[in-house]
Order: C-alpha cells, then sequence, then structure tokens
C-alpha cells in the first residue's frame, strides 16, 4: 500500500458517521497500518452536517483528504452525499450512499403537505453517469426490517468493507467494538446484510464497464412533490415535559397535556416539517409522511 486509501464519510448528525469513521480508523490502524482521521461534530449533532476524513496506510502526512481525491465516499444521506462528490476520484472512485432524505424543516418554499422543497431533486440513475461506481441502498429500509432503524449506519459500514481488503471478521470485531454491547447481535446482522447486498448487486451488475448498481429506492425524481398526510408519533414515556416542541412549532398545534406531556392538539394544521423531530432532547417525537393517493386514483 504504496498511497495512502482515503475514504469520507459524511452525513447529518445523530446518524453515527463518527461512529463509522472511528470503526475504521480502529480497525486499519489494528492491521498495524498508519491512520489519520479529521471529523468535524458538535455544533452539527442531531440535524446538521457531519462529515470525517479517514486516511490510512504505510505512511500518511495529511489527516485530510483534498478535493477529488477519495478512493470511497459513504454518505448516509442523500443530499449530503451529493454535496460531498466533487470530493471523489472521477474515475475510480466508489460512491455508497443511503437513499434516506433528511428535509431541512426550512427547506420548504411553504410549510403545507407536498408543497415543493429546497432538497436535491437528482434521481440515482442520473448520479450514475458522474460516478465511476456507485451504489444507491436503501439503508434505512433494511435497518427497519431488523427492528433497529440506528443501524442504517452500521449496514453502510457492511456495504464499504466490500470495496477494502481486511478480512470479514475484522470488520466484525470493529463492529462489536463501538455499538453498545446490549446492541452487538443486530448490528453484527446488519453488518452482514449490508456486505450482502454490495456483493448481490455486483453480481448483477451488466458489464464490467458499468459496475454502477443504483436503484431508485427512496429518492423522488424530479417533478411535483409526492402527496403526503404527516402522522406523529409521540413516546409519552420518554417525554420529558420541556415543552420545547410546544414553544419552536411554526404552526403552533402543539400543547401539552393535563399531565404535561406533549400531544398533537391540531392536527390539521401540523405540515410535517419535522422541527419538532429534530428538537425533542429526549427522541420522544417521531414524524411520519404516509403517501396519500392522488384525488380519483384507484384504490
Amino acid at each position: 500500500m504504496s498511497e495512502p486509501v482515503n475514504v469520507l464519510i459524511v452525513g447529518v448528525g445523530g446518524q453515527g458517521v463518527i461512529m463509522v469513521s472511528k470503526a475504521l480508523a480502529w480497525l486499519a490502524q489494528s492491521r498495524g497500518l498508519e491512520v489519520k482521521q479529521s471529523e468535524v461534530h458538535g455544533m452539527a449533532k442531531r440535524g446538521g452536517s457531519v462529515f470525517s476524513h479517514v486516511r490510512f496506510g504505510e505512511q500518511v502526512w495529511s489527516p485530510t483528504i483534498p478535493r477529488g481525491e477519495a478512493d470511497i465516499l459513504v454518505a448516509l444521506e442523500w443530499a449530503e452525499g451529493l454535496r460531498w462528490l466533487p470530493f471523489l476520484k472521477p474515475e475510480a472512485g466508489i460512491f455508497i450512499c443511503d437513499t434516506k432524505r433528511i428535509v431541512p424543516p426550512f427547506a420548504c418554499l411553504n410549510r403545507r403537505p407536498g408543497a415543493p422543497m429546497r432538497y436535491s431533486r437528482e434521481t440515482p440513475a442520473e448520479v450514475k453517469a458522474h460516478v465511476a461506481e456507485g451504489y444507491a441502498i436503501d439503508a434505512t429500509q433494511m435497518a427497519e426490517e431488523l427492528g433497529n432503524e440506528r443501524a442504517a449506519n452500521v449496514i453502510l459500514l457492511g456495504a464499504l468493507s466490500t470495496a477494502l481488503d481486511f478480512p470479514p471478521e475484522d470488520w466484525e470485531k470493529a463492529v462489536a467494538e463501538f455499538v453498545p454491547k446490549k446492541t452487538v447481535a443486530v448490528n453484527l446482522e446488519a453488518f452482514r446484510r449490508g456486505r450482502a447486498w454490495i456483493e448481490e448487486a455486483r453480481l448483477l451488475a451488466p458489464t464490467a464497464e458499468a459496475p454502477a448498481a443504483i436503484a431508485p429506492a427512496r429518492v423522488s425524481p424530479p417533478g411535483p412533490a409526492p402527496a403526503y398526510a404527516p402522522r406523529l408519533e409521540i413516546v409519552r414515556e420518554w417525554c420529558k415535559s420541556c415543552d420545547i416542541c410546544v414553544k419552536l412549532c411554526p404552526e403552533r398545534c402543539l400543547r401539552l397535556d393535563a399531565e404535561r406531556i406533549a400531544e398533537l392538539a391540531d392536527p390539521a394544521k401540523c405540515t410535517g416539517c419535522r422541527l419538532c423531530e429534530w428538537l425533542c432532547p429526549d427522541f420522544a417525537i417521531r414524524v411520519h409522511l404516509d403517501a396519500v393517493a392522488p384525488q380519483g386514483a384507484a384504490a
């Protein structure tokens, strides 16, 4: 390994970007390689942009990856992945991205359900033309099927493992080292599913010259925004009556009930902006955007 390997990991605060980068750095260091890691977090926690540079090899001088020099770009959120594409090697870089969309609350032109959003509308097929090898994987959905949505980052770690020459058993040791001890079993299964997904995608690739395995998954194509109905899931046992969601709701549709637990007082006003979800310090609120069939459409 004469030249360092450059891996750039990006996403949104709270997704586990730092955990993925630390697991990779730990693994490379355990194999006797020199490792440099640089990251930005802190103020980006819970909803802000987070990124981590990991460089490893026989000798590494700088901790940061120059623009256009990343061998692998791993993105835990779709728009963040597109934002960092210029850092990927244009002729040989590998792009691995979750199709999950985390739309900032104020990215809406207006807050009515179905209104256009100032969010990336590029489809995976359009991105395919700009990368040497790319994979768009619905890691969040796969993690939900395992019963732990937060394992999506480990699914992407499994996908990343197929691009680096470290034994699978060493990767699993790294996973067990950095995930909560009570979640080791589900995270190991998530890792194996992510690895298997990429291996299957490579087998299904049409030719060696076109290895990209990007599929539409959750990314909406350009055009009118889909109609949806917002639905709030509030875990009463987790709510600490801090009142943050009530005071900062743009539509004033939340309140504290008689027991000082947050509740949706006026569902008709809720626009699904997710501000309450991202500001809740106790993870007690989750916003679901349920698709609604257009009027007149067949059931």
